[in-house]
This record gives C-alpha cells, structure tokens and sequence, in this order.
C-alpha cells in the first residue's frame, strides 16, 4: 500500500508544480504595483499623508490574504478533480485515473490499477502536466486591474495631498522638494489643527490659518535676499530663515530675481455649524397627553469643539405672573473631538413641565480657536404643552377691559347655538326665531368689542368689506365730480375722512391678522343667526373660537435677556461743577462721511495717464484694496497689479485703476434739519449786527 502511496504522491506533486509555474504570473503581476508604491513611500522625503500611509500598510496585507486563499482554493481542487484531469488530457490511461485515487474493491479493479501504474509513468510527460495546468488553471486579469487601481489612487491622493485631509494642508500644487541653492518653505501649523508640518520648494501651497511659515535656504552659504509680499511686507531671507505667520492669502516673489510669484492661500478657520434636529418646528405644540419629547442635536467644526451646551428655559404661569426658571447642560463629548451628536427622549417630568408651561432652548457651542474663539448660537426652539382649555375675553392676548356682565364669551355662544340645534325639532317658528336672534345679538356684542381692538367704529355691521363697496359705490357717482378742481372736490373723491383701522392700534400685523380672522368669523356666524340657520353657524363659530386661543397662545413671548453696564463714574469729579471734556446732551450736527480716501481718488484720476504717481502711492492702494475687495482670487489679482505698477508696467495700469474704481462708492446724502430757525427776527437782528 506504500507504493501505492508514493505513485500518487509523485503524480500529484508533478501536477502541483505545473500549476503553481502556471499561477506565479498572476500573483507576481497584482503584487508589483503595491510594490512600487511602497518604493515611493520610502523614497520620499517629504511626509506621507495618512491615507498614503494606510495604503502601504493595508495593500499588501490584503494581497497575502487574497494569495492564501487562491492557494487554498488551488489545493481544494487538485484533491478533489486531479483524476478527472488526467483521463481528460490524457486518453490513453482509459477512464481509469479513479482507481490511483481510492483503494480498489475487486480484483479487476487491482490488475487495472497495476495497468495504469506500469504504463502512466512511460504516458504522462512534463508537457502534458503543464497542458493540464493551462487548461485548467485560468489567467485571470481581475486582480491586477484592482491592484493597479489601489496603488494609482494611493499615488494620486499623495500627489494631491500631503497632509491630513481633515486640517487641509498642501494644494495638489506641492513641489517636488528643492534643488541645491533653492528656497523651502517650512510650515508649521497650529497645534490645536493637529496637522502635521510639512515642506515645500517655492510654489504655490494651502497652509492652515495661523499658521507658522518659514523661508530656508536649502544650503548654507546663499547670499541674502529679500522678500516680497503682496500685502507690501518685507523679509529678509539670510542664513536664518525668514518668519511669516498666515493670517490671510497673499503671494511672495525674491526681490530683483527672475522667478514667479507663489501663491500662500490660508484656510480661514470656521465657525462651528449647530443646529437642532428634532423637534423640526421652531414652535413645537405638543399634544394633550404628551408625556416625553425627543431632542436631537449636532454641532460640528473643522478642527475641534470645545464647549457645547444646551440652554433650557421654563416659563410657568400667565399675564403679569410668569416665573422662568433657567437651566444649562453640556453636552457629552464625541469620539471625534470635531462633533458634538447628542439626542435624548426627554420625558416632560423630567423637565419639570406641566400643562400650560412653555420650554425655551437653544444650543450654543465653542471651537478650539486659539485668542478669540468662535461661539455660535442656534435659534431660540420652543416646546408649548397647552393647558386646560378656558377662553375669556380677559385672558386673551389684548389690553384689559372691563367686560359688562351681559357680554357673552365665545364658547357659551357655541354652547348656546348647539343646544339651539338640538332643540329645533321641538320649536315653532317664533320661538326659533327669537332664541336665533338673541344669539345672533350676543354674537354681535362680542364681535363688536373685539372690533374695537382694531379700531373699528361701533356700528352694527362691521364688515370691512361694506366700507370698501361704500366708497366705491361714492366714487361711481357721476363723472364730473371734482372737474372744479378744488381740493375739497378732489379729497370727497379720493380721500378718508376717518382714521384708517389698520393704523388706530399699536398690535403688531401678526396680531392684527389673527383679529381680522375672527371678526370675520363673528360676522358669518351672525348671518347665519339671523337667517335662521344655527346649524350652519356652528362651523364659523368655531373658527372664531380657534382664533381666540390662538391670541391667548401668543400672550407669552420669550426674549433673550440681555444686561446693560453703565460707564464707570468719575468720583473725583462728582459735585466739583468742572464740565471740561463734558458732552452736551443735544445730538451734533452729522454730515456725510467720505466714504473713499482723498489720497484714493487722486490715485485713480493719476493712473489715467502716464504721469508720475502720488508719494506713497501703493501703501494707499493696498489699504484700500485689504479693505474693500473680498475674495482670495480678486484681492490676490489686485495685489499683483500693485506691484506690476511698481515694477514699471505702463499697461498695467488700467487694470489697477479698474480694480480701485471698483471700490470707489459715493457719499451718502445726510438729511437733518437745521439746528436753528431762520426765522426773520433773526435775519432783522443779523442785519443790524452787520456794520
């Protein structure tokens, strides 16, 4: 049985090596990219970014898990089909390969497996395993493919970043590092960007703001130079590097070289971006019954958060009698130090909420910017748990009146119209009509009270509308009305002779809205009434109503609190009568501030020609240029313009001058009265002053 052992083995070990000859190509053809970017990892000088870095690591771990397992799966398929591939490439072993395989159960089986082994040693060669291997094993272009394209992404990414592409760091401009006797630029970022510092030969690079930016000579032994920055800066650049820290984009060039301008574009550091989530509605009214309430919150910044936190505010009570109660919680920390991600489903007893009480919050967080920090606010949000449903005409959001006893509330006038409706069947005519008409009447008394916010006469209908058709029907009256031409005839036609509504109130036109929507309501509702129709009045009575709790709704309002310092006193100076330096307490005279430089206009008019400049000329114009032209790309543009004309540049002129006229505004016209009067006493009393 040995040697029945060894002959397979010897079969299977010749068949093995033509396979793994005909699958070393694939494998050695996906793993040569990864080995070429693990090449230009090490040979770089500069500093990988961490993607690049990952990639080298991660890459080829996952190439020695893909080749375990194909080889795995190679073994797999040799055990189990190596028979069936010899009587297939082979046809002089008679379909007989099984019985080298497995143990033969007859003594046929015995003499044919003898057979085989006497004449398959003389039958199968060399080229006929690597014909099996080719047939068989197949050559595959799917794993080079995604090899090459890992590598090439990895490449790219390196190329167009070298730093972390959450600090943002280098443009996809970088250079390659510096030739003997060139410049390099050293930036170090802030720290609290955790971005790592990185170099660069003289071209143009994205640094994060405030961040520290060196100009080095490669080598030693350069002679001095001296640097020029478009904001009108000056550095020298001798055997210790010049110093710059990136407060906003500019460009650099070497004084009196022939080298090109390099662009230094900042990342300005942003201010955190907050905002709620749930609920979606800035005033939320919760529904009767509610019991919790969710709150989702997310805060994010491009470098970190160092404070957030939830401002909660309950008001309790109505009227004058409003208690609040101010509450702060911080939000837990993230993971990531750059989001604040925060939501609970609050229960409202927790928060201390009952029927009728109003939650105020809003979210207010910190960045990690050093000096002067950025503090964004979110929106004021508010959660409204309604309260036990009472309506009066006192508790609504309107000034206070004394309501006479007969005036009816909204509600009882529902009440009074549904039982009105239920009775019908049971009620002659006259006994409907009275019960309808005095409904009708209360309904008018109550709309006529709510018109009087409005500052609507006392009459019996107060529809707006009437008084609209009213005077249109008096405009249509004849043609010739005011062909006299008399301003008496021209007013009568035109003209109000009373207070117009909308402005005998001091409510606001959300307000006044809300009234008008009752009032007409009211009015409807009294139509119907004295049509005898209750049934068809109950629907705008019900919208009058709904307007009335909308009003009591809307009595509290929330405002931010807000504190006032007084100027510190001057003891010293209290009770002594000395009024030097004192202001006087009526307003000065204004006048109209030159909104452009003097020195700026003379610049432009100058550039029109080919004259001689005013003295300092371009200190003028990148002040003004630093001030009134936004963007990086334009102020940049502007700022070489500058010193193009400082170089010489006749033709560069027209685009300055373009660019300054640009910010050239006209003043505003001050419009005041006179201090004085001029009255002619005065003017008598001038010319008798006057020798």
């Amino acid at each position: 049985m040995s040697a029945d052992a060894d002959f397979r083995s010897t079969v299977l070990r010749r068949l093995w090596r033509a396979i793994l000859l005909r699958r070393a190509p694939l494998w050695a053809a996906a793993l040569l990219p990864l080995l070429a970017l693990m090449l230009f990892a090490l040979l770089r000088p500069a500093p990988l970014s961490a993607v690049t870095k990952a990639a080298t690591i991660l890459l080829p771990a996952a190439w020695l898990i893909w080749f375990a397992l194909d080889l795995r799966a190679l073994q797999r398929r040799v055990r189990a089909e190596w028979a069936r591939w010899l009587d297939a490439a082979v046809p002089a072993l008679e379909d007989s390969s099984t019985l080298l395989a497995t143990e033969p159960a007859t003594p046929v089986a015995r003499l044919q497996r003898n057979r085989l082994q006497a004449r398959l040693l003389e039958v199968l060669r060399e080229e006929d395993y690597r014909a099996i291997a080719r047939t068989r094993i197949r050559f595959t272009l799917l794993p080079i493919i995604a090899s090459l394209l890992c590598a090439a992404s990895a490449y790219a990414w390196q190329q167009t970043r070298s730093v972390p592409a959450s600090t943002g760091g280098k443009s996809a401009s970088q250079s390659q590092p510096a030739a003997p006797g060139e410049i390099v630029l050293r930036v170090t970022p802030p720290a609290y960007t955790k971005a790592a510092a990185f170099e660069s030969g003289a071209a143009d690079i994205q640094v994060p703001q405030h961040s520290q930016v060196q100009w080095c000579y490669k080598r030693s032994g350069e002679p001095p130079a001296t640097l020029e920055l478009s904001d009108g800066q000056t550095l020298a650049l001798t055997k210790d590097c010049a110093s710059w820290t990136a407060t906003e984009s500019i460009f650099w060039r070497v004084r009196g070289g022939a080298g090109s301008r390099h662009n230094i574009r900042v990342t300005i550091d942003q201010a955190p971006q907050v905002a709620i989530t749930a609920p979606a509605e800035a005033i939320q009214i919760l529904p009767a019954g509610t019991q919790s309430v969710q709150l989702s919150v997310s805060a994010r910044d491009d470098y970190g958060i160092v404070r957030a936190s939830l401002h909660l505010t309950l008001a309790r009570g109505s009227g004058e009698n409003i208690r609040f109660s101010d509450r702060e919680m911080p939000l837990p920390q993230s993971p990531d130090p750059r989001t604040r991600n925060w939501q609970k489903n609050w229960p409202l007893a927790e928060l201390g909420m009952e029927p009728g009480d109003e939650l105020y919050f809003f979210v207010r967080a910190t960045d990690n910017a050093p000096g002067q920090p950025h503090t964004v606010q979110t929106p004021t949000y508010t959660l409204r748990l309604p309260g036990p449903q009472t309506e009066s005409l006192d508790s609504s959001a309107l000034p206070t009146l004394v309501k006479p006893e007969s005036l009816r509330s909204q509600r009882q006038i529902i009440i009074d119209t549904e039982q009105l409706v239920a009775d019908m069947p049971r009620l002659n005519a006259a006994t409907l009509r009275e019960r309808s008409e005095s409904i009708a009447g209360d309904q008018s008394a109550l709309r006529l009270r709510y018109g009087q916010f409005l500052g609507e006469e006392s009459t019996l209908f107060g529809d707006e509308h009437g008084h609209d058709e009213g005077h249109q029907a008096g405009h249509a009256e004849g043609t010739g009305g005011f062909k006299d031409g008399s301003m008496a005839s021209i007013v009568a036609e035109f003209g109000h002779k009373h207070d117009e509504t909308d402005n005998a109130t001091i409510f606001d036109p959300k307000t006044k809205e809300v009234l008008r929507r009752a009032l007409k309501a009211m009015w409807d509702s009294e139509k119907q009434l004295r049509a005898m129709l209750p049934k068809a009045a109950l629907a705008p009575e019900y919208k009058a109503l709904d307007a009335i709790k909308e009003l009591q709704q809307a009595e509290r309002v929330y405002l931010h609190r807000t504190a006032f310092v007084p100027p510190a006193i001057k003891e010293e100076k209290r009770l002594t009568g000395d009024v030097v330096g004192a202001q006087s307490y009526k307003r000065a005279q204004g006048a109209a501030d030159d909104k452009v430089p003097q020195d700026v206009r003379e610049l432009v008019q100058a550039l029109a020609g080919n004259g001689a400049l005013p003295a300092l000329w371009s200190k003028s114009a990148r002040s003004i240029i630093a001030e009134r032209i936004g963007g990086d790309e334009q102020k940049l543009a502007a700022q070489r313009a500058v010193q193009d004309v400082a170089d010489g540049c006749t033709s560069c002129r027209a685009v300055l001058r373009a660019y300054l006229r640009a910010t050239l505004t006209e003043a505003a016209v001050v419009l005041q009265a006179k201090p004085q009067s001029d009255s002619k006493f005065r003017q008598a009393w001038r010319s008798k002053e006057q020798p």
